[in-house]
């Protein structure tokens, strides 16, 4: 069986440091006896020749991908799955007969976390940030039937994208939902947050976090002063982490 094997798992990102991944993920071994596992850091400043610096781990099964590769590893995927591909961002790699193969799990995270708190008043959402994990909580909303837009420090280059010097009180009554995808506010530089007008935020919006260290950002801290229901990333961090056991731990794996 597979489970009698040494298998070695791992988180790759840069910095690595606000990651709980590696205990969440030993605590798991250990509480199933796996005594055999390993989940590793690959802490690493760029993915130049990263599937020669990981053939140092000969039972290498599979690993999560973090800030700020979500998007960049689909390059060194032999093969991505229908759903990371439709959100361009790759967060789980299963390797199976030496090809790595790319999943995104954040998008089933999110969804089955705030699921049970959406309301009718949530039609539409903001979303801070633009990157791997931006897309998955775009997919995930869409798919719930909620009308998104993206708020970008950048130039708006559609129609659904806005600069954050665009938000106003019309804006904040249109949109109920606003999430935070950035690291803004994560451990250690936990004085920094979105710059969002949080005065026109009140009780009937929801706020949430995908940052899950600290348990209230400063975002959610603000959110929460003005009467807003708030979440941190903790629910979905669970969710996918264990979306990712199931997506290593089930042979044979089919896209």
């Amino acid at each position: 069986m597979w489970n009698d094997a040494p298998l070695t798992f791992g988180l790759l990102g840069y910095p690595l440091g606000h990651s709980f991944s590696k205990s969440y993920f030993e605590q798991k071994f250990q509480h199933l006896q796996f005594n055999n596992f390993a989940y590793q850091l690959f802490e690493l400043e760029h993915l130049h020749n990263i599937r020669q610096t990981l053939q140092a781990y000969p039972h290498l099964r599979g690993f999560n991908v973090t800030i700020p590769y979500k998007k960049d590893i689909i390059a060194y995927c032999d093969v991505i799955s229908e759903e990371a591909q439709q959100i361009g961002a790759v967060n789980c790699v299963l390797i199976e007969h030496q090809k790595w193969i790319g999943f995104n799990t954040d998008y089933y995270g999110f969804k089955q976390s705030i699921k049970p708190f959406l309301e009718p008043v949530h039609e539409r959402a903001l979303i801070l940030g633009s990157g791997g994990s931006a897309q998955a909580v775009k997919h995930a909303l869409t798919s719930v039937g909620v009308e998104v837009y993206t708020v970008s420090s950048t130039l708006p280059t559609s129609e659904k994208v806005m600069h954050y010097s665009q938000l106003n009180s019309t804006i904040f009554d249109a949109f109920k939902l606003i999430v935070n995808t950035t690291p803004l506010g994560m451990f250690p530089n936990t004085e920094n947050a979105p710059n969002i007008p949080y005065t026109f935020l009140n009780a009937s919006h929801l706020c949430y976090d995908l940052i899950y260290n600290p348990a209230e950002t400063l975002f959610l801290k603000q959110a929460k002063a003005r009467g807003a229901l708030t979440l941190n990333g903790l629910s979905m961090l669970h969710l996918q982490a264990e979306k990712n056991w199931d997506i290593w731990t089930s042979a044979p794996n089919k896209i």
